[in-house]
């Protein structure tokens, strides 16, 4: 087993045990400065404080690292199996912003899915590049979102030959996901760049019941969430890449421009305490989580049979997962399952009797002091952290068994999948868009005008309009609407769908911008 090795946490320690004396930022100086506060926070936050420094001779510099920032990035990618790893205080919110302010130029066009995270949104806005969307598969059973077709990529991909990039979301919030080789075989059969938004799936690749990396599959450019599954601190992330088409020096130089120039080592730290952890206990660091999450699952199916479970069903998700398909460019036939694994470490929760919504189960589980990851109309989405053991779980079947029992979920008829209505209809006929650029702040945009919707074909939409669930944009400012949007928005308001951002939420009219 490796030895624990982490660099840049180490050198922080050893510059705290000098005892420096501080004239320089930050303000704290080391924690000193907290002796004017109450002794509940110096408690808190004097030992984390003793390790947040600022640029100094011998704490490296994120934005020109040759010393520990340098060795601890490296050993990042290593463990990751990239070629090259950024550390990242932002979020994974920077590593979108960077990789789409460093390869996009105004009216460049990037395809990507509509349901995109609002860094991607914001970083085409800044960028001046336009967005062709791809319309999301959807899952039939339980409505939720994953990423295009292959089918419709290649679409895309011939339809705009000049496109720079395409950027996916993969795995979504629920941890459904496709693998993605045949995704980066299309896409570099096409010469593009295949950047990948993968937030939530830091911890793929690291053990063997967990799905493949977007990294290992061979994309371009991957985004981690390090903080959302590995245990680092909020907004630490990385920006991993590998191969010729990144253009590294632009790379740098944009992280540069738009991260902190005075990162937080305590969150450059925490990634490569994070790195190191999983390095030195391999797979076992993730076990008996997967081993909770698993125990979890079987309690609810034996004990709690009104709570549906989202799980991989390859039948209802289009094909056998697996399935091998040939198409136009060699590549096989475009049709696939709407995702193919889901993570472990993720429970999503529905109520089939109808009786309470994803929200409601969120609140009611606070009430028994467990606190879930996010909730929407109908699901539950909760996160086995690696903490999680299985008397964790039995606490929490019983604060689920108390909740049912309140509410008499067990007397209650289960009404199957369809019990909340699922929003999946909501995207037939929708096709790619044309280009949109989306307006950045500094934009003047016209004054906007209401139209009703049935005479806005062939008009530019002036808002976003967005039906909830999902919470994925049909529409983005400066769509062309076309005869199938229109369709579309005509079906959600037959529905009586719930919808956002919409100037007029019965979708009698809409906004937009002025012949």
């Amino acid at each position: 087993m490796p030895s624990f090795k982490a660099p840049l946490y180490e050198m922080l320690v050893r510059h705290a045990e000098c005892n420096p004396g501080s004239l320089h930022v930050p303000g704290h100086q080391y924690g000193k400065a907290l002796d004017k506060l109450p002794d509940s926070v110096r408690e808190d936050f004097s030992r984390m404080m003793r390790l947040d420094v600022t640029e100094l001779s011998v704490t490296d510099d994120l934005h020109h690292p040759e010393g520990a920032i340098l060795e601890a990035q490296r050993l990042a990618a290593q463990l990751f199996g990239a070629q090259e790893t950024f550390f990242l205080v932002g979020g994974s919110t920077v590593g979108n912003l960077a990789l789409l302010l460093s390869h996009c130029k105004r009216d460049d066009i990037v395809i990507t899915q509509r349901n995109v995270h609002k860094s991607i949104i914001n970083g085409l806005a800044l960028s001046g590049a336009r967005a062709v969307f791809a319309a999301p598969q959807i899952d039939k059973d339980s409505g939720l979102a994953t990423v295009p077709s292959l089918a419709q990529l290649e679409e895309a991909l011939n339809g705009y030959p000049d496109a720079i990039a395409v950027m996916l979301c993969n795995p979504n919030y629920y941890g459904m996901g496709v693998s993605l080789k045949q995704y980066v075989e299309l896409v570099h059969n096409y010469n593009k760049l295949l950047f990948v938004d993968e937030a939530h799936g830091a911890h793929y690749g690291l053990h063997p019941d967990f799905p493949e990396s977007a990294l290992a599959a061979g994309a371009d450019a991957v985004v981690q969430s390090a903080h959302k599954t590995l245990p680092a601190l909020t907004m630490g992330a990385m920006l991993h890449i590998q191969g010729e088409r990144i253009d590294r020096n632009r790379l740098r130089g944009t992280l540069a421009m738009i991260q902190s120039s005075s990162p937080s080592y305590p969150i450059m730290a925490s990634l490569d305490l994070a790195r190191a952890v999983c390095m030195e206990q391999g797979p076992n660091l993730f076990t008996e989580a997967i081993e909770a999450a698993a125990y979890l699952r079987e309690c609810v199916q034996s004990k709690l049979p009104w709570l549906s479970l989202l799980s991989l069903n390859p039948e209802s998700a289009g094909l056998p997962a697996g399935a091998s398909f040939l198409g136009t460019s060699g590549l096989g036939s475009r049709e696939s399952a709407a995702f193919n694994h889901t993570d472990p470490l993720r429970i999503t929760l529905s109520d089939q009797t109808g009786t309470l919504s994803g929200y409601d189960w969120l609140k009611e589980l606070e009430g028994y002091g467990w606190w879930a990851e996010m909730a929407d109309a109908r699901h539950c989405v909760l996160l086995i952290g690696i903490s999680c053991n299985r008397r964790d779980m039995d606490s929490l079947v019983k604060a689920l068994s108390a909740i049912s029992e309140q509410y008499g979920l067990g007397s209650r008829e289960i009404k199957g999948a369809d019990v909340r209505s699922t929003v999946h209809w909501s995207w037939e006929g929708l096709s790619l868009s044309s280009p949109v650029r989306i307006p950045a702040p500094a934009d003047e945009v016209p004054r906007a005008e209401w139209v009703p919707l049935q005479e806005a074909e062939g008009r530019i939409c002036a808002e976003m309009i967005t039906p909830y669930p999902p919470g994925i944009p049909i529409l983005y400012p400066g769509e062309c609407m076309d005869h199938g949007i229109i369709a579309v928005l005509q079906s959600l308001a037959g529905h009586g769908a719930k919808i956002q951002g919409a100037s007029d939420p019965s979708l009698i009219h809409v906004k937009v911008y002025p012949r």
